[in-house]
């Protein structure tokens, strides 16, 4: 049941604006965690083998605000002794309890799907029995179908169907107060996945990386001067701020999808704007007093673009902040040409979100 609380302290970085902050305390996390609107909090059931690390895997995604060890989908009593057995229906599951305004679905699917053999029946690393098969449940058909869209993809892409189960959640039950948190308690208990894919990069996909002569030779001058010199392009004179066609932004460098067109908004102030990352992990934030002003800069990962500026006054009921971006740092794909460019993998993020 371990939190994660990224998306809240970078308001909280936001509006301090401090250089170094200070570490949260475990009760300050608490806090912050219980600010998430009801609204705002959605779940989702992940079932990938052994719970402990499933739970340990989640629980490190930015945006999860809480994982919980369970049983899912089985009948009779719910408890370790039974489930061991193999004979109850149930699958050791974890609720995933997260933020949709820090991170979303297809998010969380395509990392499942990173600590997953889907392809194997009845197990998963060394545990073998039908408690340990893969499925994801969901509360509600809407998200079942995204579910099922970024699986079928995928599948098509590797050409051999995919053996997790995707159903409507039927029962949870907690598991055992000893198994929650069981690998926080015992560091080097029993896991069989590697728990540091939680960092990311939570797309699928390679993105290149150029020297500075190539990236010269790619981009027009004000391309350059905007994302190796920090540069800004005039306020309503760009091609993005009133483009509201669904598809993805990417990086007008190596070509990383960086935004959705779901999370896009009219600010106003005439640059593109949105209210969130496509992933936690598409950015690096630095605190910028370039003309005479306290900001945030934000910069692509993998290129160190110059993208623009995050500010923690954007639309409250999508979690309050506004990522101010430079068309120039940018390049849009529209829905209809996603599969032709090589964004295929990403269609169901736009058209099921």
């Amino acid at each position: 049941m371990k939190r994660k609380f990224f998306f809240f302290f970078l308001v909280f970085f936001l509006i301090a604006c401090t250089k170094e902050p200070a570490p949260m305390t475990e009760e300050t996390k608490e806090t912050e965690t219980l600010a998430a609107p009801e609204e705002d909090r959605h779940t989702i059931y992940f079932a990938g083998g052994c719970f402990w690390g499933v739970e340990a895997y989640f629980s490190g995604i930015p945006g999860v605000l809480d994982a919980v060890s369970g049983y899912a989908n089985g009948t009779g009593e719910a408890s370790y002794a039974r489930v061991v057995t193999g004979e109850t229906g149930y699958a050791e599951t974890v609720r995933v309890e997260y933020n949709r305004n820090a991170v979303s679905l297809p998010v969380l699917t395509t990392a499942y799907l990173r600590i997953v053999d889907p392809y194997l029946i009845n197990q998963q690393g060394n545990d073998i029995g039908t408690q340990y098969r893969t499925g994801i449940y969901t509360v509600n058909e809407e998200d079942l179908a995204t579910v099922q869209a970024i699986l079928k993809k995928q599948e098509e892409k590797k050409g051999i169907p995919f053996v997790i189960e995707t159903e409507r959640l039927q029962s949870f039950y907690d598991a055992e107060p000893e198994h929650q948190d069981y690998l926080q308690k015992n560091p080097d208990g029993y896991c069989h996945i590697d728990t540091g894919l939680a960092e990311g990069p939570y797309l699928p996909g390679e993105w290149p990386v150029y020297s500075d002569s190539e990236v010269k030779e790619r981009l027009t001058p004000l391309q350059y001067k905007v994302t190796m010199e920090k540069g800004t392009e005039p306020a309503f004179d760009n091609p993005y701020d009133a483009e509201y066609r669904p598809g993805i932004y990417v990086d007008i460098i190596n070509g990383r999808p960086l935004f959705s067109s779901d999370d896009k908004f009219d600010s106003g102030t005439g640059w593109p704007s949105f209210t969130k990352g496509i992933t936690p992990d598409a950015f690096t934030l630095e605190e910028d007093h370039s003309l005479g002003m306290r900001r945030i800069a934000v910069s692509a990962k993998e290129s160190r673009a110059h993208l623009g500026h995050v500010f923690p006054d954007g639309p409250k009921d999508k979690g309050g902040l506004r990522f101010c971006m430079n068309s120039a740092a940018l390049r849009f794909i529209p829905l209809e040409e996603m599969e032709k460019e090589g964004y295929g993998d990403f269609i169901p993020w736009i058209e099921t979100r």
